[in-house]
């Protein structure tokens, strides 16, 4: 572990998907890289920001050409996104969500966690938009039985890279006091941590995954007494990976945290508004365990075009 500590210290940035990793990581041809791309709080943001601070940044066919570049240069990538898509511009308010899931889908991402601004039209609002979603919505701790979104989530999903396999899980925040109640019916709420021990370890040591990853929307940090990523990574185990929400944290690179077996869970969020992409490359020996691993954010620029 403090080998894989001191190598995130080391790193400094990753640009178009290049990163500046030491010489001798790449003579060593039997690592396996895998790149996870990430997103969180995009809130119906299509087109770059015109004005303020964020002049320039953003935008969904921009994002795109990014991700296409960084799959271009890397053979084994996976695109997730932990929530709160909905919600933030009028092309939401005119569209309802259908816009948003059409280019994800066009983007080819392979799976998203569901955020509170996503049930602002209602579950009739979601439901209507889940057909235009060519991927799949992960969420472990809630409970859709008693409404018309029943059977609609997974809580985890399995993919494959390179051989290496990926468990990917869901968890979302409390809703009450967060959202109307007529807005999420009878979905019931459950803890977050219990879910997320359940199956990490699920996929960890019955299904064999070499990597878990968490989709939170719980957001990042809170003064007060509330479920957020840092005191999820402290209580549960067999995550290596949270990619977050909620908070609109801007993380220049991902933290590391211990677990409740003293083993380190990166942490990552990328602030909002579809601004930066975040990007992890993960390097595993052929016994399928990781060496090292280096992450970082990138900012989505208006001169990237769709392409």
């Amino acid at each position: 572990m403090k080998s894989r500590r001191n190598f995130i210290k080391k790193a400094g940035f990753v640009a178009l998907g290049f990163s500046m990793l030491p010489n001798e990581l790449f003579a060593n041809n039997d690592l396996i890289k895998l790149t996870i791309l990430h997103t969180n709080d995009m809130h119906s943001h299509i087109h770059p920001f015109t004005s303020g601070r964020n002049k320039g940044l953003g935008g969904m066919a921009q994002r795109a050409t990014l991700i296409k570049k960084i799959r271009q240069e890397n053979e084994h990538v996976l695109l997730l996104d932990a929530g709160d898509i909905f919600q933030g511009t009028p092309y939401f308010n005119f569209y309802g969500g259908e816009l948003e899931f059409k280019l994800m889908s066009e983007m080819q991402y392979d799976a998203a966690t569901i955020g509170n601004h996503d049930f602002d039209n209602g579950l009739d609002g979601i439901y209507k938009q889940l057909p235009h979603a060519k991927f799949p919505f992960l969420c472990s701790n809630y409970d859709f039985s008693d409404t018309l979104l029943n059977g609609q989530f997974k809580p985890y999903k399995v993919f494959e890279k390179g051989g290496i396999k990926i468990g990917v899980f869901g968890v979302g925040i409390e809703l009450n006091g967060l959202v109307p109640k007529a807005l999420y019916g009878n979905t019931i709420y459950n803890n977050p941590i219990a879910k997320s021990n359940y199956y990490a370890n699920h996929l960890r040591n019955e299904l064999g995954c070499d990597l878990v990853i968490c989709l939170s929307h719980l957001g990042f940090k809170y003064k007060e007494q509330k479920i957020d990523d840092l005191n999820l990574a402290e209580n549960t185990k067999n995550i290596d990976l949270i990619i977050g929400g909620h908070t609109h944290t801007f993380l220049n690179q991902p933290i590391l945290k211990l677990n409740s077996e003293q083993n380190e869970v990166l942490i990552a969020q990328v602030g909002w508004a579809g601004i930066k992409v975040g990007q992890i490359d993960y390097f595993f020996s052929q016994k399928k365990v990781i060496k090292n691993f280096f992450g970082a954010s990138i900012c989505v620029k208006n001169e990237q075009k769709w392409s």
